[in-house]
């Protein structure tokens, strides 16, 4: 039976809209896997196997090591010891140098010898495509063996239906067949000297919604610190998001980021929303760009089938819809969020105090006035005051917040929760976009009574209806079912809820302290479902696991309310997993004692990797408000285990240059180097108490 195919020891390097994965020893091989070549939603190549030996006699060499040398690059090092000498010592060396550019992966084949005399060697690269969709190739399914065209000139080639991929190969002798073709070089290794091959493949999909970008936006910081860790993880981090840069075809200069790689290598409304927040304090040219490319595709009209509505901002675009495994099946331009459209006013809200500059900031006035209308008119569908999701069309995602999986909902017994669903930390979006809506339509000139009052109806009601109780006191639940009954388990999704303006002082000083218990906090981040919960299970999707982004949220909403101290309590947990996977922090890993992979987790994800940036900046609770003239931080950030640099410089803020930098002495107090025009208000933390308690 097929299955989706496992990611976390496959060798993965890309640059958008071309991605390039293999198994661990370098090989791209036919079969169940995801190795291929891929130009955004098809795989371009399914096989790229390497052999070397004399003539007539060839075999894959033997695989000793693999390393990233950044997001884009890789390096394979083999010993062909079918050509070598006959000692112990490796005395012919392979290296494979894979590297890929925006429409072209490529290969450098170096043969290296320390033989006293020239060796003769044969290079064969064995080609092949199915040109498979992703979906498929997701489903473990793959397709048939594509015939290329007749091979000319050193270069092979596929077409179809807009789609042209051409693998050039200079100096090869080329034989194509119906499964593929196979390119074979002729090569003398001088003694003690290297000689070496190039071949690469270029892929164009006319089809494609998505593209390269037209310009990359700066996503650039360094870290400074006793603690080597935070520095490789946000180098890594900023390398990933650079590759996952990307943009729509109908606007190349609008960049955004995509998902992530390999499935989501497209733009996907929450997770390209998140992301762009929590890079702001690069700037906000990216917040820009995600902001316009969503707001041109806002919805307008009513269709179950999509799930569009007037207002509603979109879940993700593809060029062609997809069958799920799980019986889903998607359009093209699919809508099924209750999120996106909240996360959406919140980003263009926060990017306003970040800096965007007001011509921006202008022609989104009315897509804003019509988001904050469809929360009220679309979102809270019953008129309770809440937002809820429930998929009319049958075929959509039966559940719509970044929790998607279908067992994610569950009572503290285990129960799964029917619907509609009212989400938890939904209410704290809407809540904080609509407040944060108003304010920013009276800033320019126009009218939000309406938003705010809403608001406060919302804040009302939520206080009234989703607090529960267990042995250590109040909580939140996770949501409220179709008969308005609270889900009463203990999740993550409360982290969402601090800094949006929905809770009490005192309720966020209750959740702050919550999230750093012992069934919440691992010793590696935030699991998504508490420890002793009903279907608990560390390798759960969603009830158990501990995923990158969501840790990050609560580190950023802890710092930006003013609790600096559990943010960097938390921070320090998600730091301590980096080194397990190379400081490329995967979309999610296991909530148990130590970082064990999710074998399936997406790896590089971009919400994953822009948690680089949180870890390096939150814990100093940075607010700007730039229209104000204002920055407020946190005038302390001692005791924080490490996680926190002594300076981070390459941060920018209303456009200008922005750099931290932590004093010595017990104190550890911090200082912002800003442009001047903007006055710093420093305020105290909030308190924490041990986690042990």
């Amino acid at each position: 039976m097929p299955l989706q195919p496992l990611l976390h020891d496959r060798l993965a390097v890309l640059e958008a809209p071309m991605q390039a994965w293999s198994g661990p020893d370098g090989q791209i091989g036919p079969g169940g896997h995801v190795d291929g070549v891929y130009c955004a939603d098809t795989r371009v190549l399914n096989e790229a196997r390497l052999e070397i030996g004399t003539d007539g006699v060839g075999a894959e060499p033997e695989h000793v090591f693999s390393t990233i040398e950044g997001a884009d690059r890789a390096r394979i090092v083999y010993v062909p010891r079918n050509i070598d000498g006959p000692g112990a010592d490796p005395e012919v060396r392979c290296d494979r140098i894979r590297s890929v550019s925006r429409r072209t992966v490529e290969e450098r084949i170096v043969l290296s010898s320390a033989l006293p005399e020239d060796l003769e060697a044969v290079v064969t690269i064995h080609l092949a495509t199915d040109l498979a969709d992703m979906s498929l190739v997701k489903q473990g399914r793959g397709g048939p063996p594509v015939r290329p065209e007749p091979a000319t000139d050193g270069e092979v080639a596929w077409r179809r239906d807009g789609l042209i991929v051409a693998v050039d190969c200079p100096g090869a002798t080329l034989e194509r067949s119906e499964v593929g073709a196979v390119a074979t070089w002729r090569v003398r290794i001088p003694a003690r000297g290297e000689t070496g091959i190039t071949w690469a493949v270029r892929a164009d999909d006319a089809r494609s919604v998505v593209t390269a970008p037209a310009w990359m936006p700066p996503l650039a910081a360094t870290v400074e610190g006793p603690d080597h860790r935070l520095a490789r993880l946000l180098s890594t981090s900023l390398e990933d998001l650079s590759g996952l840069v990307m943009s729509t075809r109908d606007a190349p200069n609008d960049v955004f980021v995509a998902a992530g790689a390999p499935w989501f290598f497209t733009l996907f409304g929450r997770d390209s929303l998140w992301t762009a927040r929590m890079l702001l304090p690069l700037g906000t040219e990216l917040a820009g760009g995600t902001l316009r490319t969503l707001a041109r595709r806002q919805g307008t009209r009513d269709d179950p089938a999509t799930a569009e509505q007037p207002g509603k901002i979109m879940h993700e675009i593809r060029a062609a819809s997809q069958h799920l495994d799980t019986g889903a099946q998607l359009p093209s331009e699919y809508y099924g969020t209750i999120d996106a459209t909240s996360l959406w006013i919140n980003l263009l809200v926060d990017a306003w105090r970040w800096g965007m500059p007001s011509e921006e900031i202008e022609p989104l006035l009315g897509n804003l006035e019509a988001a904050l209308a469809w929360q009220v008119d679309h979102g809270d569908a019953d008129g309770d005051s809440f937002l809820e999701y429930f998929d009319e069309s049958g075929t959509g995602l039966a559940n719509q917040g970044w929790k998607d999986s279908a067992d994610s909902v569950r009572f503290r017994d285990g129960t799964l929760a029917d619907g509609a669903v009212a989400l938890v930390e939904v209410q704290g979006y809407a809540y904080e976009a609509a407040v944060g809506g108003a304010q920013l339509l009276e800033a320019f000139g126009r009218d939000g009574t309406r938003w705010r009052t809403w608001a406060e109806g919302l804040r009302r009601c939520f206080n009234e209806q989703f607090w529960v109780e267990d042995a250590r006191g109040r909580y939140p639940a996770i949501a409220l079912d179709g008969a308005k009954r609270p889900v009463d388990s203990l999740t993550s999704n409360i982290g969402h809820l601090i800094g949006t303006g929905i809770l009490s002082p005192a309720d966020e000083q209750a959740v702050a302290d919550r999230l750093l218990g012992p069934e919440l906090a691992a010793p590696t981040g935030l699991r998504t479902l508490a420890q002793g919960q009903g279907g608990f299970w560390p390798l759960s999707y969603h009830g158990g696991s501990i995923w990158s982004h969501d840790t990050a949220i609560a580190v950023m909403n802890l710092s930006r309310a003013g609790f600096t101290l559990h943010a960097a309590e938390l921070a320090t947990l998600l730091l301590s997993a980096a080194p397990a996977f190379d400081y490329r922090l995967p979309e999610l890993f296991s909530g148990e004692g130590r970082p064990v992979p999710y074998p399936a987790s997406c790896r590089p994800q971009a919400w994953a990797a822009a948690a680089g940036v949180v870890l390096a900046t939150a814990p100093w609770g940075l607010v700007p408000d730039v229209p104000h003239g204002t920055i407020r931080m946190v005038g302390s950030h001692g005791g924080h285990g490490g996680a926190v640099a002594s300076r981070v410089a390459g941060l920018r803020v209303g456009g200008r240059a922005l750099t931290l930098t932590a004093a010595g002495g017990d104190d550890r107090a911090l200082r912002v180097e800003c442009d001047p025009a903007v006055r710093v208000i420093a305020t105290a933390p909030r308190p924490a108490r041990p986690r042990s308690s």
